[in-house]
């Protein structure tokens, strides 16, 4: 794939960080576009992303007008990464169970990592993240596997075996998630298998 073809879609569910998951994957040299969460699944076949990612956002999954666009997103057949609300839905529409909790956990966190998850390669076995939730996952959805648990207990990354689905609870987009530049470069470019290059002066001379 050209660099001028290849970009990660960024679907906004309401985060105060989308704009910032957006600079991260380009400081990582692929390209990004944020568009809403209800954009046309026709729209997103005409861009052929080469992943998508999924926001967090202040909504709970339980909420009676929350956004909860998800099922569709499966006929695309490429990589999805879920960022906290976006691992939620991802949890929910599959079968898994999604609680709310008496108080929202916000800030630094500690979660434990298990060995083989191809999203979280190369961390340390313990690391630093930041959390901003309300609700939670509390049982993943059949067939997946759980690759992270916070020192509280809250589950903290899942992703499915043989499909390319994934989802974090913390944010990596954030700086005080310490690694979590090498898990966006992990998604992009081990699992989106993305080329890389793209650069605001390559875009500027192709536009």
């Amino acid at each position: 794939m050209s660099i001028n073809q290849e970009q990660v879609l960024i679907l906004d569910y309401g985060s105060q960080y989308t704009q910032l998951i957006a600079r991260r994957c380009r400081e990582e040299g692929v390209l990004s576009y944020i568009e809403r969460w209800d954009i046309p699944l026709a729209e997103i076949k005409k861009l052929k992303p080469i992943g998508i990612i999924l926001s967090g956002g202040p909504s709970s999954v339980y909420d009676g007008n929350t956004p909860r666009r998800i099922e569709d997103l499966s006929e695309l057949e490429i990589p999805i990464l879920g960022i906290c609300y976006g691992m939620q839905l991802m949890t929910r529409s599959s079968g898994g169970t999604v609680e709310s909790s008496p108080r929202r956990e916000y800030g630094r966190a500690v979660v434990n990592l298990r060995s083989g998850s191809r999203l979280l390669a190369g961390l340390e076995p313990e690391e630093h993240v930041w959390m901003s939730h309300g609700d939670h996952v509390t049982s993943i959805p059949d067939g997946w596997l759980q690759t992270a648990v916070s020192d509280s207990g809250v589950i903290a990354a899942i992703e499915h075996p043989t499909k390319d689905y994934f989802g974090v609870q913390f944010h990596p987009e954030v700086s005080h998630t310490l690694s979590g530049a090498k898990i966006i470069r992990n998604f992009l470019y081990n699992i989106c298998d993305a080329a890389g290059g793209w650069s605001m002066g390559s875009f500027a001379r192709q536009t």
